[in-house]
């Protein structure tokens, strides 16, 4: 089984000190992969720059405008897209290397050249909207892949599972009417972004492919499984995609300080070899893991760590943090009951 690891060392220069979203959280993913002996055991890439071809096929050209704009006339620090997001003078050559990096992923397992694989990669990307950044996010980089996927290889359908902590508003608003792709978001709610409510369901062709699992906060391990178990595997069974990328967030960890899930490393896992097992039922094992956010630098690095482990077969799970004080969880069985009814599933 062979696993490509898809990441670049430029992705440590797009930084702002102090910020959430900086370039310590992949020198941690980098270093405990490496500690762990597994970048030996996987076939590393360097990421190549996505081109503007596919940026477009989700950005609006004037966005793209705005970010060569920003990288021909280079700010003395960075400048604030948002209230949340930065770009310095070199933010859009490592964006593209981001989604670069997802984009190749999805080439080396659609080409047979490795049996699945691993984004490690930064910038995040599932909150940048078609027309402007969002929520540290400057390209859609799952969106560009999934796009990439179809046109380049003709696949028909992908299915986009995203269990960062965020509601995946950008990938959805770029894939909402389209019946090609079933993308799941579950996250907490109501929280940053605000958007996924559980009737947002698709919109033309695309109702009913999208599927939001909204969550108060508190839920774990336990809520976890019962719903990948209850609504995403016969969704899946349903639409039988032919290729699966997961937008892995480690932000709904019990320790991420931005959030308030009580997800361990071990429940992670769970999700994780329960995706696997999907691809492996349902797409001859072709799935993409590419890395959104999280940001307490032991969760995210574990984390990342048990992907390459599920990936590469092996039965390890690396958990120095273990579960949470309080194992109390909200009851999910009236969410489940909701979802059932409006996708009947």
């Amino acid at each position: 089984m062979t696993t490509a690891y898809l990441t670049h060392p430029r992705y440590t220069e797009h930084h702002l000190a102090g910020h959430a979203e900086h370039a310590g959280r992949i020198r941690a993913v980098w270093a405990e992969i490496d500690k762990a002996g597994l970048s030996a055991r996987m076939n590393k890439i360097e990421a190549p720059p996505v081109d503007d071809e596919w940026i477009l096929k989700v950005h609006t050209q004037k966005y793209l405008e705005l970010l060569y704009w920003i990288e021909q006339h280079p700010p003395q620090g960075v400048h604030h897209l948002d209230p949340d997001t930065y770009a310095g003078a070199k933010a859009f050559e490592i964006a593209r290397l981001s989604a670069g990096g997802v984009v190749q992923a999805v080439d080396e397992v659609l080409s047979g050249r490795a049996q699945n694989a691993l984004a490690a990669v930064r910038p995040p990307g599932h909150h940048a909207m078609p027309d402007h950044a969002m929520g540290f996010c400057l390209l859609g980089n799952v969106p560009i892949a999934t796009r990439y996927a179809q046109e380049k290889f003709g696949i028909e359908k992908i299915m986009i599972v995203d269990y960062d902590v965020h509601h995946g508003n950008g990938t959805e608003a770029m894939l909402y009417d389209d019946p090609t792709t079933l993308f799941i978001s579950s996250h907490q709610y109501p929280f940053y972004p605000g958007t996924g409510a559980i009737t947002d369901t698709g919109s033309g062709k695309g109702s009913g492919f999208t599927i939001n699992i909204p969550l108060a906060g508190g839920h774990g391990d336990r809520s976890y499984a019962a719903f990948y178990e209850q609504i995403i595997w016969p969704a899946a069974r349903r639409f039988k995609p032919q290729l699966i990328i997961v937008s892995a967030g480690f932000d709904s960890h019990w320790l991420d300080p931005i959030a308030g899930m009580r997800l361990s490393l071990r429940g992670y896992d769970h999700l994780t070899r329960e995706l696997i097992k999907m691809a492996d039922e349902l797409c001859g094992g072709k799935i993409v893991f590419a890395m959104e956010g999280g940001y307490n630098l032991d969760a995210l690095s574990h984390g990342l760590v048990n992907i390459a482990h599920a990936l590469l077969g092996d039965d390890t799970v690396s958990d120095p943090l273990g579960p949470p004080k309080d194992s109390r969880e909200p009851d999910i069985e009236p969410v489940i009951r909701h979802l059932k009814q409006i996708h009947r599933l």
